[in-house]
């Protein structure tokens, strides 16, 4: 199988027309910016499956296929939850990804894009703005939500939690209020930035077959067991101490190959690749073809993207106690990328975490 290009992501700051523009931006925080304003994920998609709360907006990535009318725009939409608890090891419920695509001609967007360097007439107001195509969105979190306050019937939610979130950060001072209301960001949300994307250079790819388990699907190897001498409890734990001590060193390997990889460019935060191979940061927890499962439409579902680590010093998630935290998020998306008509289409999202060996090896380093 030959490797597919691989395309880096890096943060930059961008002018807020950029950000909320027509012209399909690839960023991280803030609100989304959804392609299709029909057929939204609804407030019970957008839920954390490990604590019930809303999920709150991480990032998105536009990334139409070409030759493909129905994928002409096409954006995938990756949500998180804040709740640094359900951040358990290797546990993917607290993260969910979207896919929304449109053909070139469509009631939204024109045919022929803007140019890139000409600003938008896009207000503060705007981006605040609560609904789109009809659809009311949340204060808080921008996505879909018909809670309305029952005092102004101004401002509308998505959930209670959220409701209570805006109450406590402004909304108290301004409901019914005569002055204008403070334009203030949602304490919930990321910090907002452009996701600009660059190739990967040539020569700095692993070479095909190299480490097969590196890319997940391949054998890691096995352990010989004796069937000489007798069946002891001693024979059995001499055996698994072999087989944990041979994880423990392919563990290892694969952690190098992840650091040397990056190293080149250590702020990268996304990997895209569509249909490559994604950069594991452990031989533990790679999914297996059976794990992945197929879309919808009956097609197998192969790897797109995945968000580093690295992301993580950008988000203001640390902390001294519990935190988020991932070694990497994995993203399978349809491989036809099936048409849904308007409607987004959920994918499939695949967490993996560091070791807490591999934690140790990366401050002393």
């Amino acid at each position: 199988m030959s490797s597919a290009e691989v395309v880096l992501g890096f943060l930059e700051e961008a002018e807020p027309w950029r950000l909320r523009s027509p012209q399909f931006p690839s960023k991280v925080g803030g609100k989304p910016a959804w392609l299709s304003q029909t057929g939204l994920p609804s407030h019970f998609d957008l839920e954390c499956e490990k604590c019930g709360l809303p999920m709150v907006f991480l990032l998105q990535v536009y990334a139409p296929i070409s030759g493909q009318d129905r994928s002409f725009h096409r954006t995938l939409f990756l949500f998180c939850c804040r709740t640094p608890e359900c951040y358990s090891h290797n546990d993917s419920r607290c993260m969910k990804v979207f896919r929304s695509q449109l053909p070139r001609k469509n009631e939204f967007y024109s045919y022929d894009p803007p140019p890139d360097d000409e600003p938008q007439s896009v207000s503060e107001e705007d981006h605040n703005v609560l609904s789109i195509s009809g659809v009311k969105l949340c204060w808080v979190c921008g996505c879909p939500g018909n809670k309305t306050c029952s005092r102004c019937h101004t401002v509308t939610y998505c959930s209670r939690h959220h409701q209570t979130v805006h109450w406590k950060h402004s909304h108290k001072k301004e409901c019914l209020s005569t002055e204008a209301p403070t334009v203030a960001a949602s304490p919930l949300l990321f910090p907002e930035s452009e996701l600009v994307t660059e190739p990967e250079e040539e020569g700095k790819e692993w070479e095909d077959g190299e480490d097969a388990e590196s890319k997940g699907g391949g054998e890691q190897g096995s352990v010989q067991r004796s069937t000489d001498g007798p069946s002891s409890a001693d024979t059995l734990a001499e055996a698994d101490l072999e087989e944990i001590a041979f994880h423990e060193t392919e563990d290892n390997k694969v952690f190098q190959r992840f650091k040397k990889k990056i190293a080149s460019e250590p702020h990268q935060v996304i990997r895209y690749s569509r249909r490559g191979c994604p950069l594991w940061v452990s031989s533990n927890h790679v999914p297996s073809e059976e794990e992945i499962p197929s879309c919808t439409c009956g097609a197998e579902r192969t790897f797109e993207l995945q968000v580093m680590p690295q992301l993580l010093n950008s988000l203001c998630v640390d902390s001294t106690g519990a935190s988020m935290d991932w070694g990497t998020v994995v993203v399978y998306t349809c491989s036809v990328s099936c048409n849904h008509g308007d409607q987004y289409c959920s994918e499939f999202i695949w967490k993996q975490d560091f070791s807490s060996d591999q934690q140790t090896q990366d401050k002393e380093t």
